[in-house]
């Protein structure tokens, strides 16, 4: 092979030259009291010009020494982990690992060592090509020393996006050759990511989009930036990018964006859906959901991961199923239980893979509302607006209400009259006309739209309550945090809908196509001029928005952040007997 007079001169020479005896010989004579080449050694190893050849010589006589590298030579096994591998020739990379996973297997003392140096090139200098932990070890407990250090070496969530992104790429990819810590890494992950997103409001993040483009309209294209500025155009705003205005967002959004695709990648082989690897997916990421995401009020995106998951094959009826067993099951917290309703109403209104699930979701809420109203009937109580016992009932209400103000047109399209004597078969007059006053309690939009629409199509008047409700501002009792009873004339309903709308831009794309958006309501079907409310909004998405009362919230709620500790306020309110699946 020719070589170039230029690459030559340019070229530094090959470092072949090595001091000292074997590996063998120089522990051979460090144990007997001469450390002269047992110093040499390790400044040698220590040399940032080391070339791959000496490298992988010293290496191999490592690996055949292996049962003399006690914990008396830490600093030399220190010395030989601080090498400079990662990024060099695959023959390298292969050798170094070969060399770790026989350390460990004979002395374990250095397990932690050497899944902490691994574990500490998650980032995006070495990110790559570099190998998983996982063949440090086959017959230790590498999993359960592995997860501390990956919680002690995860990144603060201030970090830039691309630490974050390559951090989590690289633990998700160790979760591919040891599925036992699994479910483990998804909750080191999503609680995270729950950090990031109850620190980006919705409102935040839209005030910041906003202001972006704006600032981006201001600025004067130059004459050569017309044409580029031309393909930019789309219809959401002029010249958008993946990258998110507001810094916490952006974050998250490329987190959502990593987690997605190992969702999507882990439930296919070779293009196509495996129904086993999608469902042990499922019940890992479910079991994160019950611990994580349910309690966590204000989080706007973490869970469209399981939204997304829940697409694949029939794992949508196994989800809303889950959903409701919280929900009836009177041995759960309430504020467990009201937010399986949230997610059980939002779910049923947007995702589009559900289309024959929702009638029989609302026979299931239907039928378990008219127990709970024959529950207090029969107790021979005066019923009232009792938030702290009756909350589960009032956001199972709510769940009903929202699902049929987005459902309602599929239910009568095709065969308006099936549609309508359905409707009518729900009894929801029963259900608004109660002593327990749900359109009294649900957030004011939502009743609003609910009574345009069942006024439309005659299956039940609302606006009577409503004026009357309006009149008369009831009492609302609430428990306070002492447990005494207190009373208040605001709104205590927490307007929870937790898939409203998705911002995130880079992730978004996989959600589109899944996602049913707000379509505004025919001219039949526009709410009366004189209760205040538009039948439209210019530029808003959702009937929702800008709707939220600002008020205390719900006893019993989801609370305000995922961590926060959970106490049931009260186990009553469920009907004595519960209603099964038929």
């Amino acid at each position: 092979m020719e070589i170039d007079a230029r690459d030559f001169l340019n070229s530094p020479p090959v470092k072949t030259v090595r001091f000292g005896g074997s590996v063998a010989d120089t522990l051979a004579k460090h144990k007997q009291g001469d450390s002269s080449d047992y110093e040499l050694l390790k400044h040698q190893l220590a040399d940032p010009d080391i070339r791959d050849a000496q490298i992988i010589n010293w290496l191999q006589e490592f690996r055949n020494s292996v049962t003399q590298l006690t914990k008396d030579h830490e600093q030399l096994i220190y010395t030989i982990l601080r090498l400079p591998w990662v990024g060099r020739s695959p023959a390298v990379v292969e050798e170094y690992m070969a060399f770790l996973g026989n350390l460990v297997s004979a002395q374990t003392v250095y397990l932690c060592a050497c899944l902490r140096m691994v574990v500490s090139h998650f980032t995006p200098s070495t990110f790559p090509s570099l190998p998983c932990p996982c063949n440090l070890s086959s017959s230790f407990s590498t999993s359960r020393f592995l997860m501390p250090i990956l919680h002690e070496n995860f990144p603060f969530i201030q970090k830039s996006s691309r630490t974050l992104e390559c951090y989590v790429h690289n633990v998700l990819r160790v979760t591919v050759y040891m599925p036992s810590i699994r479910r483990d890494v998804l909750e080191l992950i999503i609680g995270k990511m729950l950090k990031l997103d109850v620190s980006a409001s919705r409102s935040d993040i839209e005030e910041a989009e906003e202001n972006a483009v704006q600032n981006q309209r201001a600025e004067e294209p130059t004459e050569e930036g017309l044409f580029d500025m031309d393909e930019d155009m789309s219809a959401d705003g002029p010249c958008r990018t993946t990258v998110m205005a507001h810094p916490v967002a952006d974050r998250l959004d490329t987190l959502m964006a990593v987690l997605m695709a190992y969702i999507k990648d882990f439930c296919h082989v070779n293009g196509s859906l495996s129904v086993e690897r999608t469902k042990d997916l499922y019940r890992d990421l479910l079991s994160v959901f019950d611990k994580l995401i349910l309690p966590t009020h204000a989080s706007c995106h973490v869970q469209y991961t399981l939204f997304y998951l829940c697409s694949f094959r029939a794992l949508a009826e196994a989800f809303l199923d889950h959903l409701w067993k919280i929900l009836q099951s009177p041995s759960q917290p309430a504020v467990l239980r009201q937010a399986a309703a949230g997610y059980l109403g939002s779910f049923l209104a947007r995702a589009k893979f559900i289309p024959v699930t929702v009638r029989g979701c609302l026979d299931l809420l239907i039928s378990w509302t008219h127990r709970y109203i024959d529950s207090q009937d029969s107790s021979g109580r005066q019923a009232c607006c009792d938030i702290s016992l009756h909350g589960p009932f009032y956001t199972a209400c709510q769940a009903i209400f929202y699902t049929l103000i987005f459902r309602h047109r599929a239910m009568l399209e095709g065969n308006m009259k099936k549609g309508l004597e359905y409707l009518q078969s729900l009894n929801l007059e029963r259900l608004v006309m109660c002593q327990l006053n749900p359109l009294k309690v649900c957030l004011p939009a939502v009743t609003s739209m609910f009574a345009a629409i069942t006024r439309t199509y005659q299956v039940v008047f609302c606006y009577t309550i409503i004026e009357r409700n309006n009149r008369h501002v009831l009492p609302v009792v609430r428990s306070s945090a002492g447990g005494d009873s207190v009373t208040t004339n605001t709104n205590p309903l927490d307007s929870f809908f937790p898939f409203d709308p998705y911002l995130l831009r880079r992730s978004g794309h996989l959600i589109e196509p899944l996602y049913q958006v707000w379509e505004e309501l025919s001219d039949a079907e526009q709410l009366p001029t004189k209760t205040g409310q538009q039948g439209s909004r210019e530029d808003e998405d959702d009937f929702l928005c800008g709707e939220t009362p600002q008020t205390e919230g719900i006893v019993g709620m989801t609370p305000s952040s995922y961590d926060s500790s959970l106490r049931s306020p009260s186990g009553m309110g469920s009907p004595p007997i519960g209603f099964q699946r038929p």
